[in-house]
């Protein structure tokens, strides 16, 4: 860590697409640049795409995320796309359980009542309450939920609790779902991989009443002892936060049990994965299509 307390990263992510067929068209969004934050400093940032296009435009996206929009308006049979970043991370102010309310006082705040004027913060995190393509709202889930959310029990420490529960009963499994698997099927199998872990989170602390958001990211991954960091081994990530009136956004990760730090670098949120996908678009022709993804995570004080 260096002496103003902060990790230096540098992000590789690849994303290669090769089409059996030449596509004439190609439209493109792009979720790949990471979001400033306050504990996230954005200090280099390049996208490198091939063919080049024909337009390209930065845009901010309706939750507030980096968003760049792409056109390939000439026939091409590939498609590489190289987001490279590099970004300093702080750790978030530590809050203790016993300092946040109880959950049923925040389940009520943000509840819709007559003549209610909620402030502004209140009233975007609403919009993270409801179902979402990726995100069910159900009794077996609120159930599955309810002896983490004893009476009168602090928010932090009964999500805390969840998350601790859905880790526990829930095995890691990257051959047993993708990206379009219900979240009730993994409920069901109990195996999965980071984004069913957090649809399952979201979708058991908004069938409570509760505002949670799916964040989208990295998360530095540690070679054995004495092996090599491999270029392109890591993966995207995803985890939890939730709301609290009055206190923010509190950030779980449940895939590993623990509360994100130095370790988890931010590219945005949405209402789940659908919103946040690093690469969303439609082409004309290409035939059958076939798509390779690297990761690299490096810390730049290593």
């Amino acid at each position: 860590m260096s002496p103003d307390g902060a990790r230096y990263y540098r992000v590789a992510h690849s994303t290669a697409y090769r089409y059996s067929e030449p596509a004439s068209l190609s439209h493109q969004q792009l979720r790949v640049t990471p979001r400033p934050l306050d504990n996230q400093t954005i200090l280099t940032h390049e996208l490198v795409i091939k063919p080049e296009p024909t337009q390209q435009r930065k845009l901010v996206d309706a939750f507030g995320n980096p968003l760049t929009e792409i056109a390939i308006e000439a026939a091409h049979s590939t498609l590489d796309i190289v987001a490279r970043t590099a970004v300093a991370v702080k750790a978030r102010p530590a809050i203790a359980p016993h300092d946040t309310p109880a959950w049923e006082a925040v389940r009520e705040a943000l509840a819709y009542r007559a003549a209610w004027h909620p402030e502004p913060a209140v009233l975007d995190a609403t919009r993270f309450l409801f179902e979402s393509p990726y995100a069910r709202v159900k009794r077996d889930l609120r159930a599955y939920a309810s002896d983490c959310f004893e009476p009168g029990r602090p928010i932090l420490a009964a999500a805390a609790a969840l998350m601790a529960k859905i880790h526990g009963e829930f095995k890691f499994d990257a051959a047993a779902t993708n990206v379009t698997t219900p979240v009730m099927k993994f409920f069901e199998q109990k195996r999965g991989v980071c984004q069913d872990f957090t649809h399952l989170m979201i979708s058991c602390l908004r069938s409570t009443g509760l505002a949670a958001r799916y964040v989208s990211g990295y998360l530095l991954t540690r070679p054995a002892p004495g092996k090599p960091r491999r270029a392109g081994a890591d993966v995207s990530h995803a985890w939890v936060s939730f709301f609290v009136p009055g206190g923010g956004w509190f950030d779980l990760d449940p895939t590993n049990n623990l509360i994100p730090s130095l370790d988890h670098i931010t590219i945005g949120w949405g209402r789940d994965f659908s919103d946040v996908t690093p690469l969303r678009g439609v082409i004309n022709g290409g035939g059958e299509q076939t798509l390779e993804v690297k990761v690299t995570v490096q810390p730049l004080k290593e």
